[in-house]
């Protein structure tokens, strides 16, 4: 059964995708993007998934990420480095 990627638009086989990424339908290109988007996301915010509102946030991202929710106001997008603020030591 194919279906639209809720991110790039494009039709994909749900069958033939990510059982995580066919649950928000997304193709397999986007599901991939936000694996490597997911990692700076954690890594940038210092993020500890041991912490349900860690996971939280982290979730929020993702449904951003995917087309799923607006952005709320003050949220990073990790692809921007001016976004990105490196540890002042």
């Amino acid at each position: 059964m194919t279906q639209k990627c809720s991110k790039c638009g494009n039709r994909f086989d749900e069958s033939k995708v990510d059982p995580e990424a066919a649950k928000y339908s997304a193709c397999s290109n986007c599901w991939s993007e936000w694996v490597t988007y997911s990692v700076m996301v954690i890594n940038e915010m210092r993020l500890d998934l041991s912490l349900p509102e860690h996971r939280k946030v982290l979730k929020k991202y993702e449904r951003v990420f995917l087309g799923l929710e607006k952005p709320e106001e003050g949220m990073k997008d990790m692809n921007k480095e001016e976004e990105r603020v490196p540890d002042k030591r």
